[in-house]
């Protein structure tokens, strides 16, 4: 990445619905050179989408909570699945709720961001989450706010002075 790209970048999250004509104006390059920056930070894997972001609260979830799985280890059901990680990535996977996942060191194996409509139906996501055989057990820890927000764009700046 350059400094082109990382201005493009910044244009684009400020604006996601602009058109590639509009920022090759305001970035004062040639259209062709918009389209193919984007072109290669697409196929690059830098910019992963273009879809809305969504808020979990508007769309009826305020509650947003973190929860810690440990999941049952080297066992001859769950043999040649890492342990059954992927296993239980397919079960969080199909629960709407569940918004990210990942597999962690330290205290726990997993790591859920989940969200529900209330505490009571963070009790029932959370049962959901453990229908899965291959989870041990849970922890939760609930968010009372959010400080930072989940962002990117400050990385792609930091990258472009490197």
């Amino acid at each position: 990445m350059d400094a082109l790209d990382g201005r493009l970048i910044d244009l684009f999250a400020q604006d996601p619905r602009m058109g590639v004509l509009e920022a090759s104006r305001r970035l004062g390059v040639a259209r062709g050179t918009v389209q193919a920056r984007l072109d290669k930070l697409v196929a690059s894997g830098v910019i992963t989408g273009w879809g809305p972001e969504l808020s979990a609260e508007a769309l009826g979830y305020p509650v947003t909570a973190f929860l810690t799985l440990e999941i049952r280890q080297d066992t001859e059901e769950f043999r040649g699945q890492r342990g059954g990680h992927d296993t239980v990535g397919r079960h969080l996977a199909a629960i709407p709720e569940v918004l990210e996942a990942h597999t962690i060191t330290g205290a726990g194996d997993m790591w859920a961001r989940v969200v529900a409509r209330s505490n009571t139906d963070l009790q029932r996501v959370i049962d959901l989450v453990l229908k899965e055989p291959a989870i041990v057990r849970s922890s939760t820890v609930i968010a009372l706010a959010t400080q930072v927000p989940y962002r990117v764009t400050p990385l792609a700046r930091e990258a472009v002075r490197d």
